[in-house]
């Protein structure tokens, strides 16, 4: 007799950026995850990951944080976030209980089984296409924490390889920062709009329609960029086009908040 083995119980965090600006990524990514065979459970008492406080040097409130995240989510088998940024910050927390070793193991236990989306569907759950169309050039950003800290650079590229009439055109210098940087950006702003700037001349160079992206800070940042300039480049999260979901206006447009 042979037995079916239980679905993997992924914990979605969905983010402040998500909850707040663009819920349909979260709405996206849950679709994923159920089409790669996941139970899907959002626990109600996340909140920020506590990243901007721990960039700040707030160590204190980003602990605090902290815990309230392990508190939420370590009964799950996975943690999946729609952002590296927020991801990479869930594997820093070991750092924050040095001096509390209870805290740091039970910070170690969430950071090993926590993950950004599309690295979760390929690499932990084996996902190699998706039942998706995008009739559309795009170009895509990736940002600094996926990229550098988590090692997301093919897993996107290789699902959005699959998706019916979609072609990817690699922008110069696709894994320059955006300038956003979270704090960065209002710490810096001067030197942040320079490389929004230098962002959006590398998209619009490509000739693509649209950009995608896998952290929602960098993909409003560069909204913003393309908008101020008069671009009719869309913005989207590579989780919406992953996922199908895209009848609805892209980041930057007047009524992207209808979503």
């Amino acid at each position: 007799m042979t037995t079916t083995p239980a679905p993997r119980h992924v914990g979605l965090f969905v983010t402040c950026l998500v909850d707040l600006y663009r819920p349909s990524v979260g709405f996206s990514a849950v679709k994923l995850l159920e089409q790669a065979g996941c139970r899907v459970e959002v626990p109600p008492a996340q909140t920020c990951c506590g990243q901007p406080a721990y960039n700040s040097g707030d160590n204190t409130t980003a602990a605090d944080l902290a815990r309230q995240v392990i508190e939420a989510f370590e009964h799950c088998d996975h943690v999946v976030l729609p952002s590296g940024s927020c991801a990479g910050m869930v594997h820093d927390y070991p750092r924050l209980f040095e001096t509390e070793p209870d805290w740091q193991i039970r910070a170690r236990a969430l950071a090993d089984k926590t993950f950004e989306l599309t690295s979760f569907l390929t690499d932990v759950c084996g996902m190699t296409s998706v039942d998706a169309r995008y009739a559309g050039t795009v170009t895509y950003h990736d940002s600094c924490s996926g990229l550098r800290q988590l090692g997301v650079k093919r897993q996107p590229r290789d699902l959005l390889a699959t998706v019916d009439g979609l072609q990817l055109d690699e922008m110069a210098d696709a894994e320059v920062c955006c300038g956003f940087g979270g704090t960065f950006c209002v710490k810096y702003p001067e030197i942040s709009r320079r490389m929004v700037s230098d962002k959006s001349d590398a998209i619009t160079a490509t000739g693509a329609d649209t950009v995608l992206g896998g952290d929602l800070g960098c993909l409003l940042n560069i909204a913003g960029r393309l908008k101020a300039v008069d671009s009719p480049v869309k913005v989207y999260h590579v989780a919406e086009v992953l996922a199908d979901m895209t009848d609805h206006p892209g980041l930057g447009d007047p009524k992207d908040r209808e979503v």
